[in-house]
């Protein structure tokens, strides 16, 4: 029988530096249609892992390394849920992997949303709180961490989840170029037609706006060592993506 120890040190092995468990009970405001239960019906836990993301990419003049790991970390994230799943299968457990970064129209809220939410998972498993910013915020690496996620078929031991670290400062929304936080839910077209899209002086694809977490107290969580570094007590404007 597959247990929860069991299930995180194998994706520990396939290279997560994060993983928790949450029980059904934790999605009863999940919107409709997007509970892990309207995915796979007989879902009883979610598994939620997470891989950090450089923060060397925060500093730098240029926006493409922040883009190219963004662009490299997703399917490396899909890859791993995958290689779980067949895992899984092997021990005769079914699962079902959840696109990292994958997203729907959703009339009824006229949102784009995954089909159950990358962040709202991590958050039920226990690997964080979400932020003022929309963000979530690890304790280890803060809101520099990728998501994946797996909906499993056996009851597997929740983990307990993390208490809110957000104290409502505002400096995610008073940086924000567009406002998009300005409301309790994120005006999710404003920011993504700002900081996604295609540069054509450069001619490439880039991400040219992290402000939110740059701006974050902690945007590096509250156990990594980076955050003795003396170029990140400079302040958030250090940090912003030229």
């Amino acid at each position: 029988m597959t247990d929860s120890k069991m299930v995180k040190e194998i994706l520990f092995g396939l290279g997560a530096d994060l993983c928790g468990i949450a029980s059904m009970d934790r999605f009863a405001d999940a919107p409709k249609g997007h509970h892990p239960l309207d995915v796979l019906p007989t879902c009883k836990s979610v598994i939620s892992f997470g891989c950090r993301f450089p923060v060397g990419t925060l500093v730098c003049r240029s926006d493409v390394p922040y883009t190219r790991v963004r662009n490299s970390i997703t399917p490396k994230m899909d890859a791993m849920a995958l290689d779980f799943c067949i895992e899984m299968e092997r021990r005769q457990v079914v699962c079902v992997p959840v696109p990292t970064n994958e997203s729907q129209w959703d009339e009824r809220t006229g949102r784009y949303r995954s089909i159950v939410s990358q962040k709202h998972m991590a958050q039920a498993a226990g690997l964080g709180s979400i932020g003022r910013h929309s963000l979530l915020i690890t304790p280890e690496y803060g809101s520099m961490v990728w998501l994946g996620a797996v909906l499993c078929e056996q009851e597997l031991e929740p983990d307990e989840m993390k208490e809110p670290v957000c104290d409502d400062c505002n400096l995610c929304v008073s940086t924000c170029p567009v406002n998009a936080l300005e409301n309790t839910e994120m005006n999710q077209q404003a920011c993504w037609n700002f900081a996604f899209g295609d540069d054509q002086e450069r001619q490439i694809w880039s991400i040219s706006c992290h402000r939110c977490r740059d701006a974050c107290p902690y945007n590096l969580g509250s156990q990594n060592s980076l955050l003795g570094n003396a170029s990140w007590e400079e302040g958030p404007e250090q940090n912003l993506a030229r």
